[in-house]
Parts: structure tokens; sequence; C-alpha cells
């Protein structure tokens, strides 16, 4: 009797539980499979609409983050677990980085200017940020020169774009 009794209460605990389990999984699975399809897509679309492919494949990359934690908090909202804190913990956690990283995400942004509006390309002889050289890379932090004495040159993106920039290429 008292073995029927467990077994009756490990079928109900299982019913109740397991279809949680097998939800969240399933929200997982599916959710991480749309996701990287959706990053896939936006990188292929901006590819085909010219957009650099370091721009792109950047703005690949934080889309399938963003959308990755959403499909961790709804399964976990599926197991039962209160994803409002959580929610909010993400958040400060994510003002918290930002504002620590506040110099880098300047030039980040900036790198991104520099790559949509193209004032200057690899190759180009250009004055930036009171340098001169030829533009040997443009990174999304920082862009190098080789100067006419043949120095590398980094410069961050951040002093380029609030700086006047002369392209002797042009």
């Amino acid at each position: 009797m008292e073995l029927n009794l467990d077994v009756e209460k490990i079928g109900a605990v299982l019913g109740v539980y397991g279809l949680k389990i097998l939800g969240a999984l399933a929200i997982l699975l599916i959710g991480k499979f749309v996701i990287k399809k959706a990053a896939s897509l936006a990188r292929t679309m901006m590819m085909k609409s010219r957009v650099d492919e370091t721009l792109a494949t950047f703005a690949g990359n934080i889309l399938y983050f963003l959308g990755l934690t959403f499909v961790v908090i709804a399964a976990l909202g599926q197991l039962g677990i209160q994803t409002t804190s959580l929610a909010a913990v993400i958040g400060a956690a994510g003002l918290a980085i930002a504002l620590s990283l506040q110099g880098s995400l300047g030039n980040l942004a900036s790198g991104v200017m520099i790559i949509g509006t193209h004032p200057f390309k690899i190759g180009d002889t250009v004055e930036i940020a009171g340098k001169s050289g030829k533009v040997t890379a443009v990174n999304i932090f920082s862009t190098e020169l080789k100067s006419d004495d043949n120095k590398r040159v980094i410069i961050p993106n951040g002093k380029i774009t609030n700086d006047i920039i002369i392209n002797h290429t042009l």
C-alpha cells in the first residue's frame, strides 16, 4: 500500500512539473533556432544592402544575444520562476556595465558611424586628430594609420568623429 502511494505521488509530481520542463525545453530549443535564423537573416540582409561586413556581423551578434536572453527568461517563466526580478537584475547589470565602459562604448558608437558613413577607407591618405598617414585598418574601437615615417598610429574612433578629417585621396 505504501509503495503504491509513493508511486502515485511521483506520478503526480511528474505530471505537473514534467509538462513545465518539456514546455521550457521546447521554448529554449525553438527559440534558439528562431533567434539564430533571425540573426543570420539580419546579417545577410545588411550585407546585401552593402553595409560593412564588420558592422553586419556585430549587429547580428547583438541581435542573437538579446534574443537568447529573452528566450531564457521566457523558459524560466514557463518553469514558474518569477522573472520580473531577474529582468530587473539583468537591466541593472547592463546599466552598470554600460556606465563602466562609457569610453569604450563611445568609441564603439563612433566606429559604427565611421563604418556607416565611410569618410575614408583602407588605403586612403588622411589627416585625423592631428595625425597623418595611410589608413591600414578601420576597427570597431580604433583606426590604424601608417605614418609617413613608417610608424603605426592607433587613434580611438571617438577622437576621429569629434575632430576634423582631411582625406587627401578623395
